[in-house]
């Protein structure tokens, strides 16, 4: 390899000083050599500084504090200072507009936390809170850094009042790209958005803690892999199969939402819709029969619904789209499963869908067709009843435009806590098909003393609510496009002043 002394600059020099950075600059962008990137490319992954890379538009990645080494000397941890410490840092342009990013490097002490560490990460926080520019963090890291003690709690507590002071300011998206644990792991599920690799997990325990609890070997896979987190848990709102297709959606998420809270989202090219006529023959004669709402999504919209959740609860459907141009949030319940009934965990993703969109400007569309909760002792226990109240709750303090749409059944506490007009909502449509109602006919007639088809004919039908004025129109459904991109267009000078308070008391 040569003297390595003969090939240092001479730092008495200006050229030897500009030779130095450059070397310190080689360094960061591998601090481990070329064996450790090369071992990150056999798994089929990307570095931590690939991942950034390859987010940001070409050249334009501004890195902070590249050169930032550990100040620990104990444990024999001054033999190894790697250059940026495990973390990746810094901002950059998105199809041209801004976000701060981090990404966390595995091949540095397994991506542990530790106090330098945690500052670059908090930087960027900063940085975002005082620009007002999205936040996006790639993880990877197996929890704290053992060596430097409960400062490693301390940063990760900072870390998580940064992530929570930044909420609802500006967008954050995490990507899990590995395996992250304990500690790390906490501050993914504060993130908006939450895209998760196959093969990576996310979990509070660390393996061998919950092995030897179980008197099992426990893998991160059973733990929190993409399988617990897209469709139990709910934590993964996207699961992609490698790097390259996170990056991809970490892009069309961005493309979706303003870059804070008193931003715009931007305007897209305004697009066609699909044939309208095929929403007149879409909900079936046959009351009980099953249909797809997506149908109605992908007919009234640009036809670039984005949907996030597709694998949790899936009697609830939510995402991003365009309507003529303007971006916003969609809920609809699927007709197709459960036959559209609510669940606990559906109301819960809506809520959080619904406070997402409001915390960043995104007008809401409810597309309704429910008979209810599901009425069982299993999700009374697993909590049916707060999270009916947390899905009203979400939707009552929205302060963005809201519109509602019922295609087929509104009944009981569903029409509650739909979008309703007693709700908050700002224009409620309904199609012919609609049956708005206390109850279904055989339930009301029951309890009324009544005969049940003569209770159906009066009562299960959009008009008696659009007398109330409860419903503005009863629509033909070839007409809802029309009518949601007028509404839109009013809605944007919708002005709210909300009562002064701290906050609400959401019922979690």
């Amino acid at each position: 390899m040569g003297d390595k002394s003969s090939s240092k600059p001479d730092m008495s020099t200006t050229a030897g000083r500009i030779q130095d950075l450059r070397n310190r600059l080689d360094e960061a962008r591998a601090p481990l050599g070329q064996d450790a990137i090369d071992a990150v490319h056999e798994a089929g992954d990307l570095t931590a500084r690939e991942r950034v890379e390859r987010l940001l538009d070409a050249g334009s990645f501004v890195e902070v504090d590249a050169l930032a080494r550990h100040r620990v000397e104990a444990y024999k941890m001054d033999r190894t200072k790697p250059s940026t410490d495990g973390v990746v840092a810094g901002y950059g342009l998105i199809d041209g507009r801004r976000v701060c990013v981090f990404s966390q490097d595995a091949t540095i002490f397994d991506g542990g936390i530790g106090e330098v560490y945690a500052e670059k990460i908090l930087k960027v926080y900063e940085l975002a809170a005082k620009t007002g520019v999205p936040v996006i963090g790639f993880y990877d890291s197996l929890g704290p850094r053992w060596q430097e003690g409960v400062v490693t709690a301390h940063m990760q507590a900072k870390i998580l009042r940064a992530a929570t002071q930044a909420s609802g300011l500006v967008p954050q998206i995490a990507v899990v790209a590995g395996e992250v644990a304990t500690l790390a792991a906490t501050t993914v599920p504060l993130a908006d958005m939450r895209i998760m690799v196959d093969g990576a997990s996310l979990h509070l325990a660390a393996t061998d803690v919950a092995s030897k609890v179980a008197g099992s070997e426990v893998t991160a896979e059973q733990l929190g892999g993409a399988d617990v987190h897209a469709a139990t848990t709910g934590v993964a709102t996207i699961r992609v199969s490698t790097d390259e297709q996170a990056v991809d959606k970490v892009r069309k998420l961005v493309s979706y939402l303003p870059l804070n809270n008193r931003a715009t989202a931007p305007v897209a090219d305004a697009a066609e819709g699909a044939d309208a006529s095929v929403l007149d023959s879409l909900v079936p004669d046959e009351d009980a029969q099953p249909y797809d709402i997506t149908t109605v999504i992908e007919t009234i919209t640009d036809g670039d619904f984005y949907e996030l959740g597709a694998a949790h609860a899936g009697n609830v459907v939510t995402g991003f789209a365009h309507i003529d141009g303007r971006a916003l949030g969609i809920v609809a319940t699927q007709p197709s499963v459960l036959a559209g009934c609510l669940s606990a965990d559906a109301a819960r993703k809506a809520a959080r869908f619904i406070r997402t969109c409001d915390a960043f400007n995104l007008p809401l569309l409810h597309i309704v067709d429910c008979p209810g909760f599901v009425p069982t002792v299993e999700e009374e226990q697993a909590g049916a009843l707060s999270a009916a109240s947390t899905l009203a709750y979400a939707f009552a303090e929205a302060q963005v435009g809201t519109m509602t749409v019922i295609t087929r059944k509104a009944l009981g506490t569903a029409y509650s806590v739909l979008g309703s007009k007693g709700l908050g909502a700002d224009l409620v449509f309904a199609w012919p098909t609609a049956q708005i109602a206390l109850a279904d006919a055989p339930t009301a007639a029951e309890a009324l003393g009544v005969d049940t088809q003569a209770y159906e004919e009066e009562n299960l039908n959009p008009y008696v609510a659009t007398e109330r004025g409860l419903v503005d129109a009863v629509i033909a459904p070839s007409d809802t496009r029309a009518q949601l991109v007028e509404g839109l267009r009013l809605l944007e000078r919708k002005v709210v002043y909300p009562p002064q308070k701290k906050h609400g008391n959401l019922p979690l």
